[in-house]
C-alpha cells in the first residue's frame, strides 16, 4: 500500500531535501502535496523541479486545506505557529503528522500532546538515525559515569540556524538529566567562560557529524512510512527505530 505524503515548507532547504528523499524512497511512498506559505513566490512551481529531481507533477500550493484530502501523512519542518495550525487542520481530517519543527513553548507542546489524542504524531528534535543512536549512548554513559564527570554538550551549525541551543542539544541535555534523575531546567548551565575549574584527565566523547540535510530527511521519511495507519498517540524517532525496546 502506498503512503501519500504532504510536505510543508516545500520550497525551503529542508523541504526540497524531503522532496528528494521521497523520490528516492521507492514506490511505497508518494509525494502528493507540497505546501508553502501564502504569497510565496514559489506558488505554482513544480516541487520536483525545485528539488532538482525533475518534474513530478506536484505543484506548490499556499494552503494546506487545498490538499489535505489527498494526504495520509504530513511532514512539517517549519516554525511553531505554522506547525500548530497545520496540526489543527490534520486533526480535523485525521491525518498523521511528522513534526521536525523545534522551539516550541511548554504551552505549545501541550497543544501537540492534546492533538495526539486524536491522531498519530511523531515529533523529534532530530530525525537522524545516528543522532538517535547517540541519545541511547548518552543515556548509558550518564548512568555509568554518574557524578564522577562533568557532562558538556557542544554544537556547531550552519549560519542559517536561528535558534540556540538547538532542539538536538536540548534533547541531549534532557537525556542526560533524566538518566541522572535531575531537572534540566534547574541544573543546566549555558556557556562556559572564566575560571571554571580544572577538567579531569579522563575524557569520553560521543560525537555526531552530518554533512548534509539528507540524513535528517531520510529519517523523517522513514518516520512517515512507520506512522501511516498507526493509532493515535505521540511518538518519537526512538519509537520508529525500535530503540525504546532495547533497554540500554
Amino acid at each position: 500500500m502506498t503512503t501519500r505524503i504532504g510536505i510543508t515548507g516545500a520550497a525551503g532547504r529542508m523541504g526540497r531535501t524531503l522532496v528528494e528523499a521521497i523520490a528516492l524512497a521507492g514506490s511505497e511512498l508518494e509525494l502528493v502535496a507540497a505546501i508553502e506559505q501564502p504569497g510565496s513566490s514559489f506558488l505554482g512551481a513544480d516541487s520536483g523541479e525545485l528539488s532538482g529531481q525533475g518534474r513530478n507533477g506536484v505543484p506548490v500550493v499556499g494552503d494546506l486545506s487545498e490538499v489535505i484530502g489527498k494526504i495520509d501523512v504530513l511532514i512539517d519542518f517549519t516554525v511553531p505557529v505554522a506547525t500548530l495550525a497545520n496540526v489543527a487542520e490534520c486533526v480535523k481530517h485525521k491525518v498523521a503528522v511528522v513534526i521536525g519543527t523545534t522551539g516550541f513553548t511548554p504551552e505549545q507542546l501541550g497543544e501537540i500532546e492534546r492533538a495526539a489524542a486524536s491522531i498519530a504524531i511523531c515529533k523529534a528534535s532530530n530525525f537522524s538515525t545516528g543522532v538517535n543512536l547517540c541519545f541511547q549512548l548518552l543515556d548509558m554513559a550518564a548512568r555509568v559515569l554518574g557524578d564522577e564527570v562533568d557532562i558538556e554538550v557542544y554544537e556547531a551549525h550552519h549560519r542559517h540556524k536561528i535558534d540556540a541551543p538547538s532542539g538536538t542539544a536540548l534533547s541531549m541535555g534532557q537525556v542526560v538529566a533524566s538518566a541522572l534523575g535531575r531537572d534540566l531546567d534547574k541544573v543546566a548551565v549555558y556557556g562556559r567562560e572564566g575560571q571554571t575549574g580544572a577538567r579531569s584527565r579522563e575524557r569520553v566523547e560521543i560525537t555526531h557529524k552530518a554533512s548534509s540535510r539528507m540524513s535528517f530527511a531520510r529519517g523523517a521519511v522513514r518516520a512517515a512510512r512507520w506512522l501511516a495507519g498507526r493509532q493515535a498517540g505521540l511518538y518519537d524517532m526512538q519509537d520508529v527505530l525500535g530503540l525504546n525496546k532495547i533497554g540500554l
